[in-house]
C-alpha cells in the first residue's frame, strides 16, 4: 500500500487501498458517486507513483520490491503532498459517511420491505458457539466504542450480525449478504528478492528527526556506513545464490513514544543509558542493508495510521489486512499494539518480534502458568513463542539473540592502536556520578598504578563522587570516547550498568576489561534492578557475556571485596599484552548473517497441526550414541520438514539433577535448542536413553520433559510454550535438546544458513 493507504478506512480486508464499498449501496446513483470518488483517488495515486518513479529511477534496481511504499521516497514539495493528502482525506471522509448512511438505509429496508426479520436473529450453529453471547454483548455495549459505529453498527440486530460475521468472526455469514464481496481474499503480492544496499541515505530520512535519541541513532548509523557496506559485500559472497525474499517490515520503537514517557531522549546528552538506542540503530541499519522494505514509527499516531486502526478505543479489528510481514518493537510498543489492534492483535502477533534487553523466560511468558506459579511480572505473560523475544546478549537460547555491532578494525588500525597505547592509563565505565559513589577504596588502589580517566556528565560543578585525582573529561561524543579507549590500557567497571555495549567497544579497541564478580549472584530475588524482569537468571558478574564468551586475557573478573585480589589483578594486567578483539557475532557481518537467517527461516505463524487420531507413530529418528551417553539424529532418518534449525544437528542429553538445559549443553560444548524439545517429548526418547520410567505423566511444567528421582517417574510437557532451556530443580534430571553452533555465532548452527 502507499503512504495514503491507511487513511482510506471504508473498506474490508482484501480490497484495494482505494476501493470504496459499493455492494451495500441503495441504488445505482449512490454507487456511481462513490465509484467516481474511488476513481479520483486511484488517478491521484497513479500520478504520484509516476512522479516517484521519475524521481527515484536510480534506486529502482535496488528497490524493485518496495512499490507498496513508493510514496515514502517521493521528494515532492511539501505543499503538493499536503494538498493531495488533504483532498484525499476529505473525499475519504465523505465516502465513509455516505457509505454508513446508505448501509443503514439498506439494513432498515431489508428488514421491513424484504421480510428478513427472521434472518437477523442470532443463529444456533455449533461451529460458532460464541455467536449468541456476542450478540447479547453488542446489544448492551455497542456504544462503548465509536469503532463499532465506524463499521456500520447502529443498534439493530442485522448490524450486529453483519459486524460479527464480516468484521469479526464469531457468527456465520448471513446467507442474504454478498458473500463474494465480503469474503474476498487479498491477492498475494509476487515475491521479490531482497537486494543488499550500501547507500544508507534513505534510511537516515526514514528515521526522522526531532528527538535527541533519533539524532544519536542517525549519527551512529552514518558513522558505520562504510562498515555496513563492506559487511554486505562479504555476506553476499558467502550466501552466493541463496534466495532472500524481501519482507515488508514495520519498526515501532515504543519506548521513544510520548505515550510511554520517552525518558531516554532527554537524557541522551546528560549521561543517560545509550545501550537501547545503540541496538535499535543497528537493527534498523541491518534490516535496511539486507534489502527489506522499512517503515519506522516513534509515535502512537504513526503506529495507528500504518496498522489501519479504526477510530475509537481499540476494541475493533484493523480496517485492512496487515501490510507488514514482520513488526519489530519493544515491550512498550507491544502493549500499545494490544490496546489498539483489537482481535487483530491475536491474529497477527505471530509476526511480532520483541526487542527485549534482558530476555523473557518461558515460565514468565505463559500467562496462566506464570499466574499460578508465581512467575507473573509487569513485563511477561504475553503467550508468544519465546523465540519472538530478541535479546542484546545471548542470555538464554529460549530467546533469539539479536545483538548490536561494534567497530571492526583492519590490521593497520589494530597495529596503530597497539603502538599508541598508554601502559598506565585506565578509563572508568560509568557516565553517571552515582556509579562512582562508595568506590574510593578501589580507585585509590588503582591510582597507585595508573592514571585514571572518567567521562562523568556534569553541568557546572565537578561531581563530588569523582575523586580529585581522576581526570574527568565530562560526557564525550562517541568518536571522542572511542579515541580515549584507543589510548587506554584498562577499562574498569564498578558493577553497574549491567551488560552494556561499552565493554565490547573497549575490548575491540585493545583495552583489558576488569569487572567485579558477584557473590552471591544478582537476580530478581536479591537485587532491585532485576526485580520484576521476566527472568530468573542469575548474574555472576557485571558483564556475563564478556566473562563467559571472551574471558582472559581480554576480560578479568575478580572479587572487589578482596583488596589483595583486586590489586593483584591490576598488577597482572599491566604486564599483559592484548590485541584488539571483537567477536564475529558483534561485527556488522555477523549481525547481518544472524538477522538474515532469522528473517528467512523463523516462522511463528505456521504452527504444525496435531497428528490425526489413530495415525501410526513414525519410526523414531533417534539412535543412542556409540558411547551410550546421549541421543543423536539417525543418519537414515528423514528430516523434519519446515524445522529450523535443521533437526539433524540435534544431540539429546539427560542433565544431572539440579542442572538447567542451558548449562548441560554448554558442558558438552553445545547450545540448548528449544525448537527441538517436541522431538524429545515422548516416552521413546527416555527409552532410547535407557531411563527406567515406572510411569509417564503429561503436565504443564517449564522443567519438562524430565525424569524424577526418587520415584522413577518420567514427565512430558503438556504446553509447547513452556518448553524451556532455562530452569532447574534438584528433584529432576531434565531431558535436554542441544545443537552445534557456528564459530563466533552461537545463534546459528553449522548448517543454519
Amino acid at each position: 500500500m502507499t503512504s495514503l493507504g491507511g487513511q482510506f478506512s471504508a473498506r474490508r480486508p482484501g480490497d484495494s487501498p482505494f476501493t470504496i464499498r459499493t455492494e451495500v449501496m441503495g441504488g445505482p446513483e449512490s454507487r456511481g458517486v462513490l465509484r467516481k470518488m474511488s476513481d479520483l483517488l486511484e488517478l491521484m495515486v497513479k500520478r504520484m507513483d509516476t512522479l516517484a518513479r521519475l524521481e527515484n529511477s536510480s534506486e529502482l534496481h535496488r528497490a524493485a520490491g518496495e512499490g507498496r511504499f513508493a510514496l515514502d521516497r517521493l521528494p515532492a514539495g511539501p505543499g503538493l503532498m499536503e494538498r493531495i493528502q488533504a483532498i484525499a482525506q476529505n473525499v475519504s471522509d465523505i465516502a465513509v459517511k455516505v457509505d454508513q448512511i446508505l448501509r443503514h438505509s439498506l439494513l432498515l429496508h431489508s428488514k421491513v420491505s424484504e421480510g428478513r426479520r427472521d434472518q437477523c436473529e442470532a443463529p444456533s450453529d455449533p461451529k460458532f458457539p460464541d455467536c449468541s453471547g456476542k450478540v447479547e454483548w453488542m446489544r448492551a455495549r455497542w456504544t462503548s466504542d465509536p469503532c463499532y459505529a465506524f463499521f456500520g453498527v447502529d443498534g439493530t440486530e442485522c448490524s450486529f450480525l453483519i459486524y460479527l460475521s464480516e468484521v469479526e468472526w464469531f457468527c456465520p455469514p448471513l446467507p442474504w449478504r454478498n458473500q463474494t464481496a465480503t469474503r474476498r481474499a487479498p491477492k498475494p503480492l509476487p515475491k521479490v528478492q531482497a537486494v543488499f544496499r550500501s547507500n544508507l541515505s534513505h534510511l537516515l530520512e526514514l528515521m526522522g528527526s526531532g528527538k535527541e535519541s533519533l539524532i544519536f541513532m542517525k549519527k551512529r548509523t552514518k558513522r558505520f556506513t562504510a562498515q555496513w557496506a563492506l559487511a554486505a559485500q562479504r555476506l553476499a559472497q558467502k550466501l552466493g545464490g541463496v534466495r532472500k525474499d524481501q519482507k515488508q517490515i514495520l519498526v515501532h520503537i515504543g519506548f521513544l513514544t510520548e505515550e510511554s514517557g520517552d525518558v531516554f531522549s532527554p537524557r541522551v546528552l546528560k549521561g543517560g543509558p545509550l545501550g537501547e538506542m545503540v541496538q535499535w540503530a543497528d537493527i534498523l541499519a541491518a534490516l535496511y542493508v539486507l534489502g527489506h522494505g522499512l517503515r519506522i514509527t516513534v509515535s502512537l499516531k504513526e503506529l495507528q495510521s500504518n496498522l489501519g486502526v479504526p477510530p475509537g478505543r481499540g476494541n475493533c479489528p484493523l480496517t485492512m489486512p496487515l501490510p507488514f510481514d514482520l513488526i519489530y518493537t519493544d515491550y512498550h510498543g507491544l502493549q500499545q499494539m494490544k490496546q489498539h489492534m483489537g482481535l487483530s492483535f491475536r491474529k497477527y502477533r505471530c509476526r511480532i518480534r520483541v526487542i527485549d534487553t534482558f530476555g523473557t523466560e518461558p515460565a514468565y511468558n505463559h500467562e496462566e502458568y506464570a499466574t499460578l506459579h508465581g512467575y507473573r511480572t509487569n513485563w511477561g505473560y504475553w503467550n508468544l513463542n519465546p523465540k519472538q523475544f530478541m535479546t542484546m546478549f545471548p542470555h538464554t537460547p529460549d530467546n533469539s539473540f539479536m545483538g548490536f555491532v561494534s567497530e571492526e578494525l583492519n590490521e593497520t588500525e589494530k597495529q596503530l592502536i597497539k603502538d599508541g597505547k598508554a601502559s598506565k592509563m585506565a578509563v572508568v565505565y560509568g557516565k553517571e556520578a552515582s556509579i562512582w559513589k562508595g568506590k574510593e577504596k578501589f580507585l585509590s588502589i588503582l591510582n597507585k598504578y595508573m592514571e585514571i580517566h572518567g567521562t562523568v556528565y556534569y553541568e557546572s560543578q565537578r561531581p563530588p563522587e569523582v575523586p580529585a585525582f581522576v581526570k574527568n573529561h565530562g560526557l564525550l561524543p562517541q568518536p571522542e570516547f572511542q579515541q580515549l579507549l584507543r589510548k587506554a590500557k584498562l577499562f574498569i567497571g564498578f558493577g553497574f550498568p549491567y551488560e552494556g555495549p561499552a565493554p565490547l567497544e573497549a575490548i575491540a579497541n585493545g583495552c583489558v576489561f576488569l569487572q567485579s564478580r558477584f557473590s552471591p549472584p544478582h537476580s530478581s530475588l536479591n537485587h532491585e534492578f532485576f526485580r520484576g524482569k521476566p527472568t530468573s537468571r542469575e548474574v555472576f558478574s557485571q558483564h556475563p557475556y564478556a566473562e563467559n564468551f571472551i574471558g582472559k586475557p581480554h576480560v578479568w573478573t575478580v572479587d572487589y571485596n578482596n583488596s589483595e585480589e583486586f590489586e593483584a589483578a591490576i598488577q597482572a594486567i599491566m604486564t599483559t599484552q592484548v590485541d584488539p578483539y571483537l567477536p564475529y557475532e558483534y561485527t556488522c557481518e555477523g549481525m547481518l548473517e544472524r538477522i538474515h537467517a532469522y528473517i528467512q527461516h523463523q516462522d511463528f505463524c505456521a504452527a504444525p497441526g496435531p497428528a490425526p487420531p489413530g495415525t501410526r507413530a513414525p519410526q523414531s529418528p533417534f539412535i543412542l550414541a556409540p558411547n551410550a551417553t546421549h541421543l543423536e539424529w539417525a543418519r537414515n532418518a528423514s528430516l523434519a520438514p519446515g524445522v529450523w534449525p535443521p533437526a539433524h544437528s540435534l544431540r539429546a542429553w539427560l542433565a544431572a539433577a539440579g542442572t538447567a538445559c542451558t548449562d548441560a549443553c554448554l558442558d558438552h560444548g553445545l547450545i540448548c535448542e528449544p525448537s527441538f524439545f517436541p522431538f524429545l517429548n515422548s516416552q521413546d526418547a527416555f527409552q532410547k536413553l535407557q531411563v527406567p520410567c515406572d510411569g509417564i505423566e503429561s503436565e504443564m511444567n517449564h522443567l519438562y520433559p524430565a525424569f524424577a528421582q526418587p520415584g522413577q517417574e518420567c514427565f512430558l510437557q503438556k504446553e509447547p510454550l513452556l518448553f524451556s532451556c532455562a530452569g532447574s530443580s534438584t528433584k529432576y534430571r531434565r531431558l535436554c535438546p542441544c545443537r552445534d553452533f557456528r564459530k563466533g555465532q552461537v545463534a546459528l548452527c553449522q548448517d543454519c544458513l
